[in-house]
C-alpha cells in the first residue's frame, strides 16, 4: 500500500511538472505568516540556468497568535504588548536543476537579508506606595536586520502553481530598539517597572547596566535567527 501511495504521488508530481510552462517570473503568498498576523508577498525572477533572485515584502498588523502578555503586578497593570510594522527580505537562490528547462522548481540553496521595522506601545496604570494612581504610556520602535543561509524545496502541484517549502534558514539577527515615556511618572515607578520586567527572559540578554528610566533609552543586542515558511506560488 505504501509503495502504491508513493508511486501515485510521484505520478502526480511528474504530471504537474510535465504540464508546467517554463516562465521567468513568479509571485508567491506566504501562508505561514498569517499565523503571526503578517501578509507577505514575494516576487522571484529567473536570471540564470540555476540562479534566481527573490524579494519579499510584508506587513504585520497588531493581531496574531504571537503576542506578549501585559504586566500584572500589585503596582503595575498594562495591556498586552503588541507590535506592527513592515519587513523586507531580498534573497538569492541556487537551484540544483536547470531552471531554464524545468522552471523554478526543485531543491534550492540560498542566502538572505531580512529587515524588519516595528512600532509598539505599552499602556496601563501604576499605583505607588501612597495609593496614587498614574497613567502609563510608552512608545517603542524596534528594528531587526538578519542575515543567513537557507535550504528549501519547491513542489509543482498544477500547471503554473507550486508550493514553496523553505525548510531551514539559520542566521544572525541584529536588534535595535528605543523606548520613550509619554507621561510624567514618579521616580520610584522605574524601579518597580524594571523589577516587573525581569520575568521576561528577553531582558536577560540586554547589557547588564540597561535600565528603563524617565528618558528615551536605546539599546541593541544580537541573537540567532531562524526562518521557515510555506508559500503558494504562481509563475507567469
Amino acid at each position: 500500500m505504501f509503495t502504491l501511495l508513493c508511486l501515485g504521488a510521484f505520478s502526480l508530481i511528474s504530471n504537474a511538472q510535465a504540464s508546467r510552462p517554463v516562465k521567468a517570473n513568479e509571485i508567491a503568498f506566504v501562508a505561514t505568516d498569517l499565523i503571526n498576523g503578517t501578509f507577505q508577498f514575494k516576487y522571484e525572477r529567473l536570471i540564470g540556468d540555476h540562479f534566481s533572485v527573490n524579494l519579499g515584502l510584508g506587513y504585520k498588523g497588531t493581531q496574531g497568535l504571537v503576542n506578549l502578555s501585559g504586566l500584572d503586578t500589585e503596582k503595575i497593570k498594562t495591556s498586552d504588548i503588541t507590535y506592527s510594522g513592515i519587513k523586507i527580505i531580498p534573497e538569492g537562490r541556487y537551484y540544483l536543476n536547470n531552471i531554464r528547462q524545468t522552471g523554478m522548481i526543485g531543491f534550492y540553496f540560498g542566502a538572505y537579508v531580512k529587515y524588519s521595522g516595528f512600532d509598539s506601545d505599552l499602556d496601563g496604570t501604576y499605583i505607588n506606595d501612597a495609593g496614587t494612581s498614574y497613567k502609563v504610556e510608552f512608545d517603542a520602535k524596534i528594528s531587526v536586520t538578519s542575515v543567513g543561509l537557507m535550504v528549501g524545496y519547491k513542489l509543482p502541484i498544477y500547471k503554473r502553481f507550486a508550493i514553496d517549502f523553505l525548510i531551514a534558514g539559520p542566521g544572525a539577527g541584529f536588534y535595535n530598539f528605543s523606548i520613550e515615556n509619554k507621561k510624567d511618572l514618579p521616580d520610584e515607578f522605574y524601579d518597580d517597572f524594571n523589577e516587573a520586567l525581569e520575568k521576561y527572559s528577553i531582558f536577560d540578554l540586554l547589557d547588564g547596566d540597561f535600565r528603563f528610566s524617565d528618558v528615551k533609552r536605546k539599546s541593541d543586542l544580537r541573537l540567532p535567527s531562524f526562518r521557515y515558511s510555506i508559500s503558494l506560488t504562481y509563475t507567469f
